[in-house]
């Protein structure tokens, strides 16, 4: 894996490969990116003579056949190849950077657990260092997700009830200073007192306020949505289950048009026929695909310090609690397709174009278009990863 920079300093053709755009697939097609890593233009084979575009002294790179899709943006992942966001230091940031985009990772929010305030405040403080340093060189960091500590104690999950607690707003600016604006997307349970005001709040600052870890009825989901919530966290896990009585936030996750669900494709989580149904109901932009990836995605099964694996599951130690996934991007989008039988295409907004919507950086990621950064991956027909590109530059090869 070669180290990341804002483009690769050389203008570049890619030719004779299948381009996933929003208009469709461009088959047998080019691409040019120019210097500092955007998109210059995107065409069918015949239209221009994209080799002398930009002079003589530009890359071809011929992709031989291959797709090209936008990169995998994943706002919820927590660590992954031995290292975690909670680690609060830089190499662990830009080792979970380097991690995701062998697996087909562009961009990310690194995402919290609940915490002590102090260790929460250092992983925001070493994110906000980290994204000035430019230290982080493989998958991009565009933020955080705060996970927590707002959440509520009964749908806990994995996270650690002593270090939850109520809604708070001056903690919440705290938290927004400490991470220098990078908060980008925050995970709370608005049925705690406090917890309404903490997502008018929020929403108010353009942060993406997700409803997780709650047990909120279906009208007090709906009254977050009136307040300014648009996001469940992995949704049907950490929640009040779906009932014929009381729809609970799983039900106000799959009626309400403003909510975007989380999912994690594991087949673990969520039973594949779920998969499907939630898929058939919001359809691939009101579905955002997420790894919820924690440090020991990538290591061998065992016993680690706050994890046991086993058969690629995360538990909680001695306990058959889940805490987390091992879950990829690339595996995540190869089982959506497995899933739910439908072809890459219809899938693929849902890793893309939907999660960059989400935390606020659709206007430069998501998609492959011109003016856009150079964010893509090559897959072959079994969509397995070929190669990451972040901002023109080469990250990974197989």
């Amino acid at each position: 894996m070669s180290e990341q920079s804002k483009g690769s300093g050389r203008r570049t053709i890619y030719k004779n490969g299948d381009f996933y755009t929003p208009e469709g697939i461009v088959r047998s097609g080019w691409m040019q990116v120019d210097g500092s890593g955007r998109i210059k233009a995107i065409g069918a084979e015949g239209t221009a003579e994209p080799e002398r575009a930009f002079g003589d002294d530009e890359l071809v790179v011929d992709l031989k056949g291959r797709s090209v899709l936008p990169g995998l943006i994943d706002v919820h992942v927590h660590g992954g190849g031995g290292f975690s966001m909670m680690d609060a230091d830089r190499e662990s940031l830009d080792g979970m950077s380097r991690f995701h985009a062998l697996h087909g990772t562009t961009s990310f929010l690194a995402t919290t657990v609940t915490d002590t305030d102090e260790r929460i405040r250092q992983a925001l403080r070493n994110a906000a260092s980290a994204v000035q340093e430019g230290s982080v060189t493989g998958a991009e960091l565009l933020g955080v997700h705060l996970e927590g500590p707002f959440l509520n104690a009964k749908r806990a999950g994995a996270q650690d009830q002593s270090t939850i607690r109520l809604p708070d707003l001056a903690a919440l600016e705290q938290y927004v200073n400490d991470s220098a604006g990078l908060i980008k997307l925050v995970t709370l349970a608005p049925e705690m007192e406090g917890g309404m005001e903490a997502v008018q709040w929020l929403a108010a600052r353009g942060i993406t306020v997700s409803i997780g870890h709650s047990d909120a009825t279906f009208e007090e989901a709906a009254e977050a949505v009136h307040r300014g919530a648009s996001h469940t966290t992995h949704h049907f896990n950490g929640m009040r289950p779906l009932h014929h009585r009381e729809p609970g936030l799983a039900g106000a996750g799959m009626m309400l048009p403003e909510l975007t669900t989380e999912l994690i494709a594991d087949g673990i989580h969520v039973h594949p026929a779920l998969v499907k149904l939630l898929f058939d109901t919001k359809g691939a932009r009101g579905l955002c695909m997420i790894t919820d990836a924690v440090f020991c995605a990538g290591l061998p099964d065992g016993e680690y310090e706050h994890a046991t694996m086993k058969d690629g599951k995360v538990y909680l130690p001695d306990s058959d609690s889940l805490a987390g996934s091992s879950l990829t991007s690339i595996r995540a989008l190869q089982n959506m397709v497995a899933f739910t039988g439908y072809p890459v295409e219809t899938i693929l907004p849902s890793f893309t174009e939907t999660p960059a919507r989400q935390c606020g950086a659709l206007e430069r990621k998501g998609t492959l278009e011109p003016g856009k950064d150079a964010d893509f991956i090559v897959v072959d027909d079994r969509l397995e990863l070929l190669a990451t590109y972040v901002r023109g530059g080469k990250v990974y090869e197989r």
